[in-house]
Formats: structure tokens, sequence, C-alpha cells
């Protein structure tokens, strides 16, 4: 029986494995997702189910952009062929990703956010959800190699988002997905369908503009 690949073996076996290098600020952590997330997802997946290891994929891709410097170590996704969109957008490389950042890739235009640097835009939402963003996989409606499934993304607005005070409420949004793999489950393009500003306009109280 054939080894598990990295990439399907989830994050902390993509972390253990990396060089301390390949990290842009140190080791992440992801101690809430652990302790936090469990309790507030909407799902349960069998383990080795399709959805799980969709889930997992998705985790470890978010993990390296989010994180890695260099994709050519990312190992989530074949990367000189990996693109991805929103909502039939313009299409985005790794290497866009890596040097615009995927929140300011996946936000795209929104009266409701504001580009920032890479590092900015990781403060702007961490600091807005200062106790875990979180990402589940809610149905899997195909399977490889083109997998499409529904997603649920949340997290409690317990932290300031471009001036706006939060509220402590849960936010949530919803999306759906497309994602084309190659035989070993490597990420070459997804595109992704959900409307940011129904989001983001939680963030602000329907006003894009600071008050």
């Amino acid at each position: 029986m054939s080894e598990t690949p990295l990439w399907l073996q989830g994050r902390t076996a993509v972390i253990e494995a990396a060089d301390q290098a390949e990290w842009r600020h140190g080791t992440p952590d992801y101690h809430l997702s652990h302790t936090v997330m469990p309790g507030q997802r909407t799902t349960e997946h069998a383990p080795g189910s399709l959805e799980a290891i969709v889930e997992s994929i998705v985790q470890v891709f978010e993990m390296e952009v989010s994180h890695k410097t260099d994709p050519s170590t990312w190992v989530s996704m074949v990367t000189e062929h990996f693109r991805t969109n929103v909502n039939g957008g313009p299409w985005a490389s790794a290497q866009d990703i890596a040097d615009t950042g995927s929140y300011n890739v996946l936000v795209g235009d929104s009266p409701f956010y504001k580009p920032e640097s890479f590092d900015g835009q990781h403060d702007v939402f961490h600091g807005a959800f200062p106790n875990g963003f979180y990402w589940e996989v809610l149905e899997v409606l195909s399977p490889p190699p083109v997998v499409t499934f529904k997603w649920r993304h949340w997290g409690s607005f317990d932290g300031e988002y471009h001036g706006h005070q939060p509220n402590g409420k849960t936010i949530e949004m919803y999306g759906l997905s497309v994602a084309k793999v190659n035989d070993d489950l490597k990420l070459l393009e997804v595109e992704h369908y959900y409307d940011p500003n129904q989001f983001l306009s939680k963030l602000t109280g329907g006003c894009p503009v600071a008050h």
C-alpha cells in the first residue's frame, strides 16, 4: 500500500516537513482550529471521505499561500499550471497570489475593502476576527478531476475592521468552488463563486466608509 502523499496528510504534516526558511513569519499557529473550530462547524465528515479530503487540501492550500513565500514550495498545487479567479473575473497565477496576497485576489473590487500590502491584508482580517476565521466544506457535488463543492467561512466579529467597531456577532459567508485537480489530487485551477460584498457589508453596518 503506497504512502499517502504529503499534501493529503493535512496542515500539521506539511508544517513538519517544511524548512523553517520557507515561512514568511515563522511557523503558522493553528491551535484555534483544533480547539475552537470543532465546536462551531456545522458539518462532520468521516475520515477519508471525499469531503474530508477536499477540506484538508483547501486548508493546506490556504496555509501555503498565506504563509509560504515561494510558490515553488507549495505542495498543494501544480504551481506552474495553477490559476484561480472569483466570479468569472481575471485569472491569478500562483506568483500573483504570492506577490499580491490571497485576500486581495479573492475579494477583488469592493466598496467595503481596499487592497492592502501582503501583510496588511492579513492584519485587517486577523484584527477583525482575533478569535479565528474558519472555513469548512459543506458538500461535495462532483468528484475528481473536477471537484465542485459548497463551503462556509465564518468568524466572530470581535475586532475593528477599517475603523468600524466590532459587535461580537458571528459573520458568515457561503460560496461554491470548482477545482480541477491532477491524478495526484494536486490543484490545477480553482474558480470561486460567492458575494464578497454581502459578507463585508456586515463588518461595516452596510456603509463602506468608516464612521
